[in-house]
């Protein structure tokens, strides 16, 4: 056999491995054309997917706050006496007066065109209250998202590369009960002994609120409302970087026995570059997934935390939409809320293939 044959009997080899090569169009049809389809396929039934679950949370959003057992015309006159034919001109105002059925239909063509109806705390249209408390609380989870999400894998890192040391015990068993801990209740401690003061803590922060509403402008404004901003997002903190950090030194701990670490050890490069370069972008994949999944709660806000430290954003306006009940509020903050979410997820489910190739093929 001569060296002439090689590449024919190689040939012959993929060809029985791969079967008949086809020719014309379909010879252009390789394996990365056969990836991207499956891609899309892939990336379609996860959008598929994502629009099944908008309309259920637009059909729960509807159903699940009309099981709260009060009457939101009678909260809505704040214990005042009021005539029935009073009661009734409200309930026909709001539509609360129509067929369940005729009200689920208009809300359900109202909302796809992003109308959520008029508040009747507020008189004023959902939409217009949603974007008015937008702002602070993307400023407050935003922040907080940023500053967890790094040290959580900054520290997952170093305590799974040292796994059994004294800082790994440490800081897993402090993630550990951070992570266990009501984010409310964290928050409450965190006031009584930083705003309020105890024993010889002075208290140094605002027990709640975005700012002191002093009328301070520019750059007095901005640090009063970082002041603000210190409790709650410590607590925020608190709680996101803990699950990051378990997250991460999980993966980082299945990655380590891996054979390509023993192969880069061998090939003479140095630790740090091992864990850099090879190690931490495996484990980064649970990782980024759960991000995605934390960053839909950023446009959802924290609801308990904003509710304890008084913050003027979406998490404190569905707290006081329950407590009315005002439905068209909190069936538009719940919709809101659980769209962020929603498409959150599918933004990771529809990145992560790129990522990892064995996903979507």
């Amino acid at each position: 056999m001569t060296a002439d044959s090689t590449p024919a009997l190689v040939q012959q080899a993929d060809a029985a491995t791969d079967g008949p090569v086809p020719a014309g169009p379909a010879a252009a049809r390789g394996p990365r054309a056969r990836n991207t389809k499956a891609y899309l396929k892939y990336v379609a039934a996860k959008i598929a997917g994502a629009v099944v679950s908008l309309f259920a949370v637009l059909v729960t959003s509807f159903f699940l706050f009309r099981l709260i057992p009060s009457d939101p015309v009678k909260q809505m006159t704040g214990g005042r006496r009021v005539s029935a034919e009073q009661l009734e001109s409200l309930r026909h105002q709001f539509g609360l007066d129509q067929p369940m059925w005729q009200q689920f239909t208009s809300y359900v063509k109202d909302a796809l065109t992003g109308d959520f109806g008029t508040s009747f705390a507020y008189h004023a249209p959902v939409v217009d209250k949603i974007a008015e408390k937008l702002p602070a609380t993307l400023l407050l989870t935003g922040t907080a998202y940023v500053l967890y999400s790094l040290l959580g894998i900054w520290l997952g890192t170093r305590t799974a590369w040292r796994n059994g040391s004294a800082s790994d015990r440490f800081n897993t068993a402090l993630a550990l009960t951070l992570y266990s801990v009501p984010s409310f209740w964290l928050g409450l401690l965190l006031i009584i002994v930083f705003s309020v003061g105890v024993g010889p803590i002075p208290g140094m922060f605002p027990t709640g609120g975005m700012s002191a509403g002093d009328g301070a402008g520019g750059f007095a404004y901005v640090m009063d409302v970082a002041h603000h901003m210190v409790l709650p997002v410590i607590t925020l903190v608190a709680v996101g970087y803990a699950q990051t950090l378990l997250v991460m030194r999980s993966s980082l701990l299945d990655e380590m026995g891996g054979d390509y670490l023993t192969t880069a050890r061998a090939k003479g490069l140095r630790d740090d570059t091992v864990r850099r370069k090879h190690a931490v972008p495996n484990a980064m994949l649970p990782t980024f997934t759960l991000m995605f999944v934390n960053l839909g709660h950023v446009v959802a806000g924290q609801i308990l935390v904003e509710t304890v430290f008084s913050w003027p954003g979406l998490g404190s306006l569905f707290y006081q939409g329950l407590s009315t009940p005002d439905l068209p509020l909190v069936q538009g903050l719940f919709f809101v809320f659980a769209t962020a979410v929603i498409l959150a997820n599918t933004l990771a489910d529809v990145l992560y293939p790129l990522l990892d190739p064995r996903v979507g093929r």
